[in-house]
């Protein structure tokens, strides 16, 4: 029952610095560099890391091959010229996106800024309120050639959005053309209700189902609210490539401070023709 090949490449970026993983850096690095080199390579994302960390990031890395790396810029739009100035600056660093918190009204100038001081290789992630994710602001995202930053998680149940919520998010970026990345909370494959916090977590196989039906014209939020791992399993083993393909364009990749968590549940349902361990 495994599923099309191309659905989890490049599915997971490495955000293992980050709570509630929070990996020293030197051994983040480490990590990921051995993972480059190891079965686990096909399903792994850029490296995710924080643009006031940019000297310990600089101090932990070695000769060889440019890390590929993600920045978050928490100071948003002002933070632009300084994080690609930086990373021009590395050549141990390979700088493939950047992703950038923004509201609706603060669109106009972050393209502007993207325009200004972004290289076209570099992938610009625009993280909205879930809110302002409208066919307008939407619009204005994919005539820039940016995209969208997804938050699904966080410390407190505000930080999670219920089904209908990222089903309404999810719907209006696909009908508009837009792709995504999702980032907190997504460890599990399935939704779930953590045992600990009590949150409900919304699961990455639910996500990547959601974004087929978002495709296919068909209830998004009933893929997102499945619980039954049988059940979301056979379907996500069911989609065909073509289809497969489409998703991907869409959902790019997600956050996840555990790459471990998600390769070891894609393996429990029997979705890997190996294992990448």
């Amino acid at each position: 029952m495994t599923a099309p090949p191309r659905l989890f490449l490049g599915l997971l970026d490495d955000a293992a610095i980050f709570p509630p993983g929070n990996v020293p850096l030197p051994e983040a690095v480490r990590a990921h560099r051995d993972r480059r080199s190891s079965p686990t390579a096909p399903l792994l994302g850029p490296f995710i890391c924080a643009l006031p960390r940019w000297a310990e990031l600089a101090t932990a890395l070695t000769a060889g091959s440019p890390l590929p790396v993600s920045l978050t810029l928490p100071g948003g739009v002002a933070d632009i010229p300084a994080a690609v100035a930086r990373a021009q600056d590395e050549p141990r660093v390979e700088l493939v996106a950047l992703e950038v918190p923004a509201s609706a009204a603060g669109l106009s100038e972050l393209v502007t800024a993207v325009d200004r001081h972004v290289p076209p290789a570099v992938r610009t992630y625009v993280e909205l309120p879930w809110a302002d994710v409208t066919a307008a602001t939407v619009a204005t995202l994919v005539a820039a050639g940016l995209r969208l930053k997804i938050r699904t998680g966080g410390a407190v149940p505000a930080a999670f959005p219920g089904e209908r919520q990222l089903a309404a998010v999810l719907d209006t970026a696909v009908r508009g053309g837009l792709a995504f990345k999702l980032t907190a909370g997504l460890h599990d494959p399935v939704r779930h209700r953590d045992p600990t916090t009590g949150f409900e977590h919304h699961g990455y196989l639910n996500v990547l189902l959601a974004t087929g039906h978002a495709l296919r014209g068909a209830d998004v939020a009933e893929a997102l609210a499945d619980q039954d791992g049988v059940r979301v399993a056979t379907a996500i083993a069911g989609l065909d490539d073509p289809l497969a393909g489409r998703i991907r364009q869409h959902f790019i990749s997600f956050g996840t401070c555990s790459i471990t968590e998600p390769v070891d549940g894609l393996l429990r349902h029997g979705l890997l023709p190996e294992d990448p361990r």
